[in-house]
């Protein structure tokens, strides 16, 4: 029986997408528990060069035109060919719009279990899972004979999922890559006449619990006490309180600040995946098992409407001598 963990790399415009760090991670958990190998697969055009960094015992690459960016169908067409032919005991893909998009589908192709939402693996292979938006943690036995696995960002951290030693490669066959229902027509770029939330040492993040746009500019006098940035989750961009360039999340930027501090944010994995790579993260929230909790390095129960005023002012008097 293969007991090796394959590990489908997301990466977009030339860059691996950390998320597939958190996965590579989290396979070696589960490969020495199995006692199997990790193996990432990397669907690309000269994916090559994306391979350095990558913690794998071994890279299986496709290469091809067709799969330069990601298309739905291009990939389960790939994956469905190697998962089928190699039966790995797991393959890990990323809690995101692009990784639940492929493994559902070749869940529904294949036959096989899905696993979703994972955060880590027990030393006897069980998986953790969260679940109602991060708030349940669910303990189970890994399905077989191939289990489908989606990894949230979280219980790994980036480094553990790096290496600074060059896998060994080996090429992918790959079946035709013809009449596809979708493909890729244009890729456009985000607007960058507003500030790079992606660059930023410090972040002031909102959620729903800013409750109104009239609220916001509190945030913003702590924002500027701090010298800080800002930024904000789904709920307060879909409301157009701020742009989409201030969005972070796995449909905004992804964002690696020294400091990132949560206000009234719920920490729903859309959004915690694109702040684990944050030095350190302080959350305010009135929900004491809100999931931002289970990410950040500091936290409080308390309303912001509380701690925003009294912390501005604290912060204003501290630069003041």
């Amino acid at each position: 029986m293969n007991h090796d963990i394959y590990v489908v790399i997301e990466h977009l415009r030339g860059q691996v997408a950390d998320i597939s760090y958190v996965m590579l991670a989290a396979a070696h958990d589960l490969a020495s528990s199995l006692r199997g190998k990790v193996v990432a697969v990397l669907l690309g055009q000269d994916p090559l060069d994306l391979t350095g960094q990558l913690a794998a015992d071994l890279v299986l690459c496709a290469n091809h035109p067709t799969l330069a960016d990601f298309t739905p169908d291009a990939y389960l067409k790939v994956l469905t060919a190697v998962i089928s032919e190699r039966q790995p005991r797991a393959v890990l893909f990323g809690h995101t719009t692009v990784g639940m998009d492929i493994a559902s589908g070749l869940s529904a192709r294949l036959d096989l279990p899905l696993v979703a939402s994972v955060r880590n693996f027990h030393s006897d292979a069980k998986f953790v899972s969260q679940i109602y938006g991060g708030k349940l943690m669910v303990e189970g036995d890994l399905p077989g004979p191939t289990a489908l696995i989606t990894v949230a960002p979280g219980g790994y951290k980036l480094d553990q999922g790096q290496s600074s030693q060059s896998p060994q490669v080996t090429s992918l066959s790959i079946p035709a890559l013809d009449d596809l229902r979708i493909t890729l027509k244009q890729y456009i770029e985000p607007d960058t006449s507003d500030v790079d939330i992606s660059k930023v040492p410090l972040l002031v993040a909102i959620g729903r619990g800013i409750q109104t746009q009239d609220n916001i500019p509190l945030v913003e006098e702590l924002a500027e006490a701090l010298g800080g940035v800002v930024c904000a989750s789904r709920p307060v961009v879909d409301q157009r309180w701020l742009p989409t360039s201030r969005l972070v999340g796995k449909s905004g930027k992804a964002v690696k600040p020294k400091v990132y501090l949560a206000l009234g944010i719920s920490g729903a994995p859309e959004h915690t995946e694109a702040i684990t790579g944050s030095d350190v993260i302080i959350a305010v929230n009135t929900d004491p098992i809100a999931p931002i909790f289970n990410v950040a390095k500091f936290g409080i129960t308390a309303d912001l409407f509380d701690i925003v005023p009294a912390l501005t002012d604290r912060v204003r008097r501290a630069r003041n001598g």
